[in-house]
């Protein structure tokens, strides 16, 4: 199965004779598992693979009945019928069946395997702590009886303001113990985003911690917050985990308590409540950069189901590994991939705090090394950053016992596949880029880990129980090769279920342009004559250049295979004659001196054609990032736009290097 991976044979027997294929596409070429299927998966071959695929949306709700069946259910399992309702009237999966996700994640494992290593946690200081899951049921427990003890009761709002701690998981899983719908507001936001979230969901009570490291600085959380308490009315408790242990945190008695203190105190832990599979379990906003933050509602049970299949198939987690998201808890990833989708399967993770590139930029090699890890899930631009730093830095680990890095977040060029592929591990990682959305609640197009083969820069094909359509603006399917508006065609349990306090955003934002029955995820994307699924970019960042839509990711894509170039963005900024052109930004390697615009604005020329010569090519210093690794474009395109950045930068990894981009912008 699979070809030479060093040999380019387009996108598979079928697209082989379209030759207006993008080139990212019209090039790629399959590449077989380093490793074989493991047996825990239910298919061991691509045909059985779409020989799945294809039963699995015959009867959706039997379908993902068949998933949860693994899960331990109170009462009325198994349902009939699994699956009520569309997503024109909304729907609903295992409709009166009762359970509980902390259950599932954490007593069961508890119970078969209590000395096993939960987390392992490492500070940007070098702190570590680990907890065995025997002492995370207990943490567990014993926080849902605090929050019981204060008034929590099923389906008041806990906001969770925290960063990646031990105590976040308990807090997180105490919640959903009790029945608590949680919001985990990243820790990185201003006190204006932080109170936004808060209101709007009425927050009964805010866990967070007294300060946080990031880069080397103390980041204040508690004080943070406390900038903007007189503002949220529906705060009646504040725990406060110490981190840094600063002894000048202010605490205001009794509204704030201290976690260790509280929980010391509550010996006896709460008995999970039966809950039923499409009760709320969090609420998770997307970025407010154009409009007022939107809540997405996800169930509790539902997103179980769901989290724990993507981890199945996209990550293939077994008793024996050791597995690292190195993404933020603030953003879905984190959930997905370690909170709820690692725990129902009883892995052992690491949760780290800071900068992967603090104090040096090994570090994440580093911690591979020391923890024996087996598999990482990441962004890709993490790994553009790794690669900016060379093969050198890799090279002094020993990192063999490396078998899987899988990615989430924006698309990954082939460029940074093949180097990746080359120079970490061994050279048999599997490296597994996937596709989703906050509103997907899982990364639904991925590899099959050990089955279907990757396509460096693809995004894999879609999962078992997931439907899903390429339309033109009509509505009708495009053709094999064709950019189009990715849609999905029917519900799946990790689906989001609503806007809180919001239900006709819910309608016109999603379900207004293909109508009712589709979900418009306002990504653009092509399938490929082997299924294979790329997402291009957001709908708006097709560039439409004198009637020509061009992909930002295909042109990033071209300049990431220029010797030098470490990151790539592109943008399109308005032009009187072509109605739009791109403009493009890169930064460089530590040998990429010499690279100059021309060089870079021909490859673009050379890859794509004319109609891709951008009006310019800025070589940077660096990029503005989110924590989670993403580059932030709007923020790029206000810089060249209107020389300076006018929206949300609350998320951003580090918001001074604005300033620094404004001058060198502003310079070129």
């Amino acid at each position: 199965m699979g070809t030479d991976p060093h040999t380019p044979t387009g996108a598979g027997e079928h697209a082989a004779g379209l030759s207006d294929l993008p080139p990212m596409v019209r090039d790629s070429y399959l590449v077989a598992p380093p490793h074989p299927a493991s047996g825990r998966l239910p298919v061991a071959t691509t045909a059985q693979y779409r020989d799945l695929y294809a039963r699995s949306l015959s009867d959706l709700g039997a379908y993902w009945a068949s998933v949860a069946a693994d899960f331990e259910w109170t009462e009325g399992w198994p349902p009939s019928p699994a699956l009520v309702g569309d997503l024109a009237e909304g729907f609903s999966f295992f409709p009166g069946a009762r359970g509980n996700v902390s259950v599932n994640c954490v007593d069961r494992h508890a119970r078969t395997a209590p000395d096993r290593v939960a987390i392992h946690w490492i500070g940007e200081d070098g702190a570590r702590r680990s907890w065995t899951y025997r002492e995370f049921a207990d943490q567990t427990a014993r926080f849902a009886q605090v929050l019981l003890d204060l008034g929590v009761r099923q389906g008041d709002v806990v906001a969770v303001y925290l960063p990646n701690l031990l105590e976040t998981f308990a807090v997180v899983h105490g919640c959903l113990r009790i029945g608590a719908v949680y919001n985990i507001v990243f820790s990185g936001f201003s006190p204006a985003a932080l109170a936004d979230r808060v209101i709007d969901t009425g927050a009964k009570v805010v866990v967070t911690a007294d300060e946080t490291f990031r880069r080397g600085r103390a980041i204040p959380l508690k004080a943070t917050l406390d900038q903007v308490l007189p503002e949220l009315t529906s705060v009646e408790h504040v725990i406060v985990v110490r981190r840094s242990g600063n002894p000048e945190v202010p605490m205001t008695a009794p509204r704030d308590r201290y976690y260790d203190e509280v929980v010391a105190a509550t010996p006896q832990g709460a008995e999970p409540v039966a809950l039923e599979a499409n009760d709320p379990g969090f609420i998770i906003y997307t970025s407010g950069t154009s409009a007022k933050p939107k809540g997405l509602v996800h169930s509790g049970l539902g997103f179980l189901t769901g989290a724990y299949h993507n981890v199945r198939y996209a990550l293939d987690l077994g008793p024996d590994d050791v597995y690292w998201c190195t993404a933020d808890c603030g953003w879905l990833t984190f959930p997905i991939f370690e909170l709820i989708g690692a725990t129902a399967h009883g892995a052992t993770m690491l949760a780290t705090e800071g900068a992967l590139d603090y104090p040096t930029p090994d570090r994440l090699y580093a911690l591979i090394a020391e923890y024996h890890v087996t598999k990482v899930f990441t962004a890709p631009t993490v790994l553009r950053m790794l690669a900016r730093h060379g093969a050198e830095l890799p090279a002094r680990f020993d990192l063999s016992d490396l078998r899987l890095i899988a990615l989430v977040g924006e698309p990954l060029d082939a460029t940074t596949w093949t180097w990746v592929r080359d120079h970490v591990g061994d050279g048999t990682v599997e490296i597994n880029n996937t596709y989703g959305q906050s509103e997907t609640g899982s990364a639904w197009t991925s590899s099959l880990v050990g089955v279907t083969e990757a396509k460096p820069g693809s995004c894999g094909v879609a999962l078992p129980g997931h439907a899903y359509a390429i339309v033109n603006e009509d509505g009708a399917p495009v053709s094999e090769g064709e950019a189009g508006y990715l849609t999905i065609t029917a519900p799946f349990p990790t689906l989001f279920r609503g806007i809180w306090r919001d239900p006709e955003r819910y309608r016109t934002q999603y379900f207004t342009r293909f109508g009712p029955h589709r979900y418009d995820s306002a990504d653009a994307a092509i399938e490929d004559g082997d299924h294979h699924v790329w997402v291009v970019g957001r709908v708006d960042d097709v560039i439409n250049v004198a009637a020509h839509r061009l992909s930002t990711m295909e042109m990033e894509s071209a300049l990431l295979t220029t010797p030098g170039v470490a990151e790539a963005a592109v943008i399109g900024v308005a032009d009187k004659v072509k109605g739009q052109v791109p403009e493009a930004f890169v930064t460089l390697t530590a040998a990429g001196g010499d690279v100059s615009e021309e060089q870079l604005s021909a490859r673009l020329v050379e890859a794509i054609g004319p109609i891709a010569r951008p009006r310019r090519v800025h070589v940077l210093s660096t990029m503005p990032r989110t924590r989670s690794g993403k580059i932030v474009r709007r923020l790029l395109k206000e810089l060249v736009v209107d020389g300076h950045a006018r929206g949300d930068t609350s998320g951003l990894e580090d918001a001074d290097v604005l300033a620094q981009l404004e001058r060198e912008l502003g310079q070129g």
